[in-house]
């Protein structure tokens, strides 16, 4: 019997601290600390990969106009096709020069006869008045109709060349070798001097990228390169790649080809020229797309990558973890945007490791779990574009 109640009191108890232990709550775990990226900054030499939008152009643009009036009874080129110096474009309608011409022609020949009545005469005049048969008076008559009859000649003579050259004009010609636009004029309208461009042509191998530079990077160039035989020599060894529109690299190099005489007083801007081969025409006037090139290296700068700094109302901080993975907010001074990366010139020193993903998660004093960040591929074998230009 004692046992028996013995053992129900140990299956109480039991019971008890069964129902004890359901209603405790686990004890939680400590969090873990926060993953961040981190670099560490170190001393390098990096190139500052410049970029800037550019507009191509034909290498020589060629507006073809009508050097007389006249309508026009043919096209002779196909529109949007290679064209080659000399071949024609456009006839007008020659037959009315045609008759111009035949009408200064005959009024030659007909002083060409006057002329040689009138030196005869002069001739006669001048030995008659030798054998004092006729007064002075006679004779510089003679002598003053020679001289006006050989002014009719010459004078026919340059009408005969101009209305030449206006049966020549009425047959329209490429001055280049280039890519002949579509017309804006067609069979039938009058045309003359004054009517505007009837098509252009423009050589395009090699075609040029057109370039708009600031003063204050112009400024900064030429400071950087004063003497101008050197900074011939510089730009000479420049290598340019284009970047189209659709983000692809043009896979043919460019080179610096001509720097504007003046700056646009309007933009305080100066424009230069970069030349690219394009022996298949495939680049056109009028593209747009981006010139890039190394301008040089930037010698042991302390650069970190760009996404790394937090700019806050022309402040700026970078997150620095140290050796006990503790997070500290550093405020630096920046320099210089070198492609992807930027010049840091003050608040860190080489061997910092400084947050570049996870930067909201490294606050003031914080454990973090720092993991090494590796570059983009992208970015490691050409760099991004340059913020800042020189």
């Amino acid at each position: 019997m004692k046992r028996q109640r013995l053992s129900r009191i140990t299956v109480f108890v039991a019971a008890l601290l069964i129902l004890s232990g359901c209603s405790r709550k686990p004890a939680q775990a400590p969090a873990s600390a926060p993953e961040v990226l981190v670099t560490t900054v170190t001393p390098k030499d990096v190139p500052r990969i410049l970029e800037r939008v550019a507009t191509l152009d034909g290498f020589i643009n060629a507006n073809i106009n009508a050097q007389v009036q006249g309508y026009i009874v043919s096209r002779d080129y196909k529109e949007g096709s290679v064209v080659k110096k000399g071949d024609l474009l456009f006839q007008i309608d020659s037959r009315p020069f045609e008759a111009a011409l035949a009408q200064a022609k005959g009024t030659l020949a007909k002083d060409k006869a006057n002329l040689t009545k009138a030196e005869a005469d002069e001739k006669r005049a001048r030995d008659l008045f030798d054998k004092k048969v006729i007064s002075d008076s006679e004779r510089d008559t003679a002598i003053a109709a020679a001289g006006s009859s050989r002014a009719n000649v010459e004078a026919d003579e340059a009408a005969v060349k101009q209305a030449e050259l206006n049966v020549g004009y009425t047959k329209i010609t490429s001055p280049i070798d280039g890519v002949a636009a579509i017309a804006t004029a067609q069979v039938g309208d009058l045309v003359g001097p004054s009517t505007g461009s009837l098509t252009s042509v423009s050589q395009l191998d090699p075609i040029k990228a057109v370039v708009t530079a600031g003063e204050g990077p112009f400024t900064d160039f030429i400071s950087r390169h004063p003497d101008p035989d050197e900074r011939q020599r510089y730009v000479n060894t420049l290598e340019f790649e284009l970047i189209l529109g659709d983000g692809k690299v043009y896979p043919k190099k460019g080179k610096f080809y001509a720097l504007d005489r003046n700056l646009d007083p309007k933009t305080g801007s100066i424009r230069y020229e970069v030349t690219f081969p394009n022996s298949g025409n495939n680049l056109r006037p009028g593209q747009f797309g981006k010139v890039r090139f190394v301008a040089d290296m930037k010698k042991g700068a302390m650069v970190i990558p760009q996404e790394a700094v937090n700019e806050l109302q022309g402040s700026f901080q970078v997150a620095v973890v140290d050796q006990n993975n503790k997070a500290s907010i550093r405020p630096v001074k920046m320099g210089e945007r070198i492609g992807a990366l930027w010049e840091v010139t003050d608040g860190l020193k080489p061997g910092d490791r400084v947050v570049v993903q996870g930067v909201q998660k490294a606050r003031e004093g914080s454990t973090v779990t720092a993991k090494e960040w590796t570059p983009p591929a992208q970015q490691v074998a050409s760099g991004s574009p340059a913020q800042k230009n020189p």
